[in-house]
């Protein structure tokens, strides 16, 4: 039950932040002011009807984490449209094979929801299974296929039998919830395959859980274990491989960075192989820092942690001039964050207030009410703090905060173009690495290009509707 205290009006709202009445009657939950009230966020909730939630189906949330396994096939079963949508949405690179980079559907048309799809399924993955000869297959289901009660798992279980090799079905009918529901969805397809290979792996190693080598970011943190002398046992789904996934219940470890992508993944090798994990961030200097040593703190080795310590002191040695370049300059910037997980934002807050940015929104489509918490303490009074936000509400709230810069993916650009603010890519699109300490100059750079171009001046200031 929630206490009166906890409850916000619309009146307390716009006296704390000015948002006026913007918000939807089911939205007031959902919304708090840093340092101006007690209520705890009410999140992990379906998306109210009719506010075009800057969320992604089920189907996307499991595509986008499946996607990276690059010499694995994977076939939408739906319309053309679901595949369009999806195709190449992340810019996970692969050191090998890129098979993942293709985008393969049944296209069902009107005559297949009328007498079903499952025989254009089969003909369709059998002959894409031939021709490419991926180590695994995972096949989508839609919206539609939900509806017209395709039998999907019948159809991998023929397949398998045929191909002698891995064809899982993914159960990701788009209204059966929200992204998140599909990273559930995600990890149970993937953990399927975990267990099919027993090969023996050094005692010191790991799997890395939620990266997804965007702009080869996961290649700059495999150097910094190697100089640990930790051993990378999979790759989860970042430059992925269905071999080394097969793999992965012999790690003595699993790290996990997105932690609302792969939690239940951990979870479930947990329960099944006992193997343990722990949650990181590889954003920013800080959490780069605390994921190197939190690695060795949990192998107890003496040297191990001695090279981190000797690998954190020569990456801060070289940043922290470049960085105070970039401090003095943006010192008095305001900037909104808007990403996908929770951690991803924390991070942000972060990285952002070490090179003078104040972060005057900040939010997320996945995160926990442990995660907006410790937003809330991170953030200084009156930073508006949302969860599951909507166009509407977040152009609203960059108008009144005045930032100079909007953090967010591909969804939150247009917002920020619409009104004439400047973006940083930080989600699945973004071509330049802003994991670890080569991301933290990066990021640095991108911030500072942006927020102080000179095109800011032919642009009309920030004001809120109303004024």
């Amino acid at each position: 039950m929630i206490s009166d205290k906890n409850i916000l009006n619309k009146a307390d709202f716009n006296s704390a932040s000015g948002v006026g009445g913007i918000l939807l009657d089911e939205r007031q939950m959902q919304v708090s002011v840093a340092g101006e009230n007690e209520r705890t966020i009410d999140c992990n909730k379906a998306s109210v009807a009719g506010s075009v939630s800057q969320r992604a189906c089920v189907f996307c949330g499991s595509r986008v984490v499946l996607y990276p396994i690059s010499d694995a096939l994977h076939l939408i079963h739906g319309p053309i449209g679901c595949a369009a949508y999806t195709w190449d949405i992340r810019g996970s690179l692969s050191s090998g094979p890129e098979l993942h980079r293709l985008s393969f559907s049944t296209d069902l048309q009107e005559r297949d929801v009328i007498f079903g799809g499952e025989t254009k399924l089969y003909k369709a993955a059998l002959e894409l299974i031939n021709f490419h000869k991926p180590k695994a297959a995972f096949i989508y289901s839609t919206c539609i296929v939900g509806v017209i009660g395709d039998d999907v798992e019948r159809a991998c279980r023929m397949l398998e039998e045929a191909c002698g090799i891995p064809v899982i079905a993914v159960q990701a009918p788009g209204f059966q919830g929200s992204k998140k529901d599909g990273y559930k969805v995600a990890c149970e397809s993937i953990f399927k395959l975990v267990g099919r290979v027993n090969k023996p792996v050094p005692a010191k190693s790991i799997n890395i859980l939620g990266d997804f080598n965007l702009a080869g970011e996961l290649w700059i943190l495999l150097e910094y274990y190697k100089k640990m002398g930790v051993h990378i046992n999979a790759t989860i789904t970042g430059d992925g491989r269905v071999e080394a996934i097969s793999n992965a219940h012999n790690a003595a470890l699993n790290v996990v960075q997105c932690s609302g992508s792969m939690n239940y993944l951990a979870k479930l090798m947990k329960d099944e192989y006992n193997i343990p994990s722990m949650r990181v961030s590889y954003f920013g200097i800080e959490d780069m820092s605390d994921a190197l040593y939190d690695v060795a703190r949990f192998f107890k080795d003496d040297d191990m942690m001695n090279k981190a310590r000797e690998l954190v002191k020569e990456e801060i040695s070289r940043l922290m001039p470049a960085l105070a370049w970039y401090k003095e300059r943006l010192t008095g910037k305001k900037a909104a964050i808007y990403v996908g997980g929770a951690f991803k934002a924390i991070s942000l807050v972060k990285a952002l207030r070490l090179i003078g940015v104040q972060s005057v929104i900040v939010g997320s489509q996945t995160g926990t009410p442990e995660d907006y918490e410790l937003i809330k303490k991170l953030c200084d009074e009156g930073t508006i703090i949302v969860d599951d936000s909507n166009p509407v509400e977040l152009s609203h709230f960059v108008k009144e905060k005045k930032a100079d810069i909007f953090i967010g993916g591909v969804k939150e650009r247009p917002i920020a173009h619409k009104i004439g603010l400047g973006f940083c890519d930080h989600n699945h699109e973004r071509k330049e690495p802003l994991a670890g300490y080569e991301g933290m100059i990066n990021f640095a750079k991108e911030i500072y290009a942006t927020a102080m171009s000179p095109v800011w001046k032919f642009t009309r200031p920030l004001t809120p509707e109303g004024e």
